[in-house]
């Protein structure tokens, strides 16, 4: 078996090196992962672009990382987001990692088209990692040519948009630089380096490549880097690896409740793709409900429907199983009791997720928490059975239920017109809760958002900025996405679903 260590001497064909630099600094850098879990890595550099053009800078983000928007704007700056330039105090590396893929294990995946630049300490104390995609071949490339599209690179930009401005914890973009460079898929394409922000880039999967190649010793140095990272309060506790299991299942029961509630699909949640800090990461074959039915699926490659909607809290158990194996050395030195210890944690997972979804359910309704869990459970299953047998549009379906909460009863009216089994519900809900004052009122609405990323208007705007050279369908789009919550007539387009026949053929594709 090859060891990640014997990569240090690899060199790939590259035909341009990056240039480093010693007075560009737009960011003050501490790069943990690379100082200490270099055997979990490879240092690396970017292929260079070769002519970079900026097209788009998350400047708020920038800012909250501590940066200032035109530092990055400069020749310096735009090299930097390129991959032509490495500023001073980062220490590209591309990480390592395995992955159970639709359920079959793949010992070696790691950073194929991605190199996390390095750490920064953002303006709240917390640590962030700056990453590429699509900056060119690593040792873990395959035989892949480690480039993005500009497509998929401005589609994880504005879904990752979208889901931050609903509340949802989730890798952010940077920025995005077309290279100047066109890279082959189904057809030439130009293509682009996105930058990524995160929490971080440990994944399920990092654990099950550490336990893999490098054994018990090495999973060790590894979690307690991660509850150093991500779960401080465990450091010193006896239990703090089983602690640690649970602390990442709670976080993915309330992340994919989350999902759930505003009718995301992820596509592809492979075990690679399950960040442990509890962010949605990866938007590659990702998509929006409209008409509501829990075996939806959008992903071109996702043919069985592992990954329909209705199956994303079942599949986040399977991949916290797997994690779960790995840290059984670590939970006790006897494994019939470590096996038991966290078979109870991945066991307790369905009740948890209930739980949290039965809270964002609550929000949706506009119901307190005040009633029997199992009555309001049943309200909210039977509020989905109509949406489901009505093919009616999840978002609008539920916002109309705001509105009638607000006063404005015509949407919901026009939503189950003439339907008795939807009046017998409404009756049943406004029984339930007859008075809603206004922070019950404001946190339905928080919960329902007017406007999502519909499928159809995404690709609109990617195929007008990669085919047409014209971003302005993406910015609009964008701009309304950034206020999810709030009517404007000058968006109201937004919120039309696509027609029947476009969302029954519609796919979604990785974009690698």
């Amino acid at each position: 078996m090859l060891e990640l260590t014997s990569f240090a001497t690899v060199n790939l064909p590259i035909a341009r090196k990056t240039t480093m630099s010693a007075s560009f600094r737009p960011f003050t850098f501490d790069n943990t992962y690379a100082r200490e879990l270099p055997e979990f890595c490879v240092r690396w550099q970017a292929e260079t672009a070769s002519a970079p053009k900026p097209l788009r800078l998350n400047r708020e983000l920038v800012r909250e990382l501590g940066g200032d928007p035109q530092q990055l704007e400069s020749t310096d700056g735009i090299a930097m987001l390129a991959g032509n330039l490495v500023p001073a105090g980062a220490e590209p590396v591309a990480q390592a990692y395995s992955g159970h893929q639709f359920g079959g294990f793949s010992p070696r995946l790691g950073d194929g088209r991605a190199l996390l630049l390095g750490e920064v300490i953002d303006r709240q104390g917390r640590r962030r990692d700056i990453a590429f995609k699509g900056s060119g071949r690593t040792p873990f490339s395959r035989n892949g040519d480690g480039k993005c599209a500009l497509g998929p690179a401005l589609r994880e930009f504005l879904v990752g948009e979208a889901m931050h401005a609903l509340g949802i914890p989730t890798t952010r973009a940077l920025a995005v630089v077309a290279t100047g460079d066109m890279v082959r898929r189904d057809r030439a394409l130009p293509g682009a380096v996105l930058t990524r922000i995160a929490a971080s880039h440990l994944r399920v999967g990092t654990f099950e490549y550490v336990a893999v190649h490098h054994g018990p010793a090495a999973v060790h140095k590894l979690a307690d880097y991660a509850i150093a990272r991500h779960d401080p309060q465990l450091a010193g506790r006896e239990d703090r690896y089983l602690a640690q299991l649970d602390a990442v299942a709670g976080r993915q029961a309330e992340l994919v409740a989350r999902w759930l509630g505003v009718g995301f699909i992820h596509g592809v949640m492979n075990t690679d793709n399950m960040s442990i800090s509890g962010e949605t990461i990866d938007y590659g074959p990702c998509a929006f409900l409209e008409s509501y039915h829990p075996r939806t699926v959008f992903s071109s490659i996702d043919s069985q429907g592992r990954y329909a909607y209705g199956r994303q809290a079942s599949i986040a158990q399977w991949n916290l199983a797997r994690l779960a194996e790995t840290l059984l050395p670590l939970i006790d030195t006897d494994m019939d009791r470590a096996i038991a210890a966290a078979t109870a944690v991945i066991e307790a997972f369905p009740e948890r997720h209930a739980a949290c979804w039965l809270t964002v359910m609550r929000a949706k309704l506009g119901i307190d928490d005040s009633g029997d869990a199992e009555t309001d459970r049943t309200l909210a299953d039977d509020f989905l059975t109509l949406l489901q047998r009505g093919r009616h549009d999840f978002t609008n379906s539920f916002r109309a239920l705001y509105d009638f909460a607000d006063g404005r009863p015509q949407a919901l009216a026009r939503v189950f017109a003439g339907d008795p089994d939807a009046a017998a519900w409404q009756q049943r809900w406004q029984a339930r809760q007859p008075q809603r004052d206004a922070a019950l009122l404001a946190t339905m609405k928080r919960a329902n958002p007017w406007l999502i990323a519909r499928n159809h208007q995404v690709e609109n705007a990617l195929e007008a900025a990669v085919d047409r050279n014209d971003l302005a369908p993406f910015d609009a789009l964008l701009a309304a996405l950034r206020a999810p919550f709030d009517e404007r007539d000058a968006d109201r387009h937004y919120t039309e679903p696509a027609a029947p026949e476009i969302t029954a053929s519609y796919q979604t594709f990785c974009g690698t």
